[in-house]
């Protein structure tokens, strides 16, 4: 079956990661940029990138701690998430036994069957983000399908997702209500209906004083 598609909230969560390769270096970027706090095991010399945000990159090394050896089964302990990229097969393995005996979701990278969660090919601008997936079956694949509709997209689509997130916020105080609820209901109408009249090139250029006047016309 399909995968269910989700975007996992790891702020201050605590991630395991096993590896100071290449693969641990893209793995180490996404669960920084969704600020997690990052426990990396990897005996030195580490990929270049992981030395920067180790030691060098003021911005992330204060949500690292780093331990120059090999996994011991007490790095387990306490952890939200376990992400191993290591070349030794029997120790990834025996990893995503004991993090599924604790309940842990664990990625072995490369291994499907042992990924409860898998990172496909991503695309961020801002605020937006768009995950390709293909089951772990082609991330090449799913690298060039995630390429072509990067080309699609304008480049201040992220502009305009930010700007439609402060119309909802500023709705949301003039009209406070309960999801499910009838005033709900009728702020989510009328945000489609904002969507769909307004491109997204104008959607993008909307300032505070826009979003105001905006609904100081009426939002019913």
């Amino acid at each position: 079956g399909a995968s269910l598609l989700l975007a996992w909230q790891i702020r201050n969560k605590r991630v395991l990661l096993v590896g100071g390769g290449p693969v641990a270096a893209g793995r180490l970027t996404w669960v920084l940029a969704s600020d997690a706090l990052v426990t990396l095991v990897a005996p030195a010399p580490l990929h270049p990138e992981i030395h920067y945000r180790v030691f060098e990159d003021p911005a992330t090394s204060p949500s690292i701690t780093y331990h120059p050896r090999k996994f011991i089964d007490a790095d387990l302990d306490g952890v939200d998430m376990v992400l191993t990229a290591i070349d030794d097969v029997s120790t990834s393995h025996r990893i995503c036994k004991m993090a599924r005996a604790k309940k842990i979701p664990v990625n072995v990278a490369d291994v499907p069957p042992e990924c409860d969660f898998y990172f496909g090919s991503h695309y961020r601008n801002g605020p937006l983000q768009v995950l390709v997936s293909t089951g772990g079956k082609g991330p090449k694949l799913a690298n060039l399908i995630r390429r072509r509709i990067e080309e699609l997209l304008p480049a201040d689509l992220g502009e305009a997702v930010e700007k439609v997130g402060k119309l909802r916020t500023e709705l949301r105080k003039r009209a406070p209500g309960h999801a499910g609820g009838d005033v709900s209901k009728r702020r989510m109408g009328w945000m489609v209906r904002v969507c769909d009249e307004w491109s997204l090139e104008e959607l993008s250029t909307m300032d505070d004083k826009m979003i105001i006047a905006l609904l100081d016309r009426g939002w019913e």
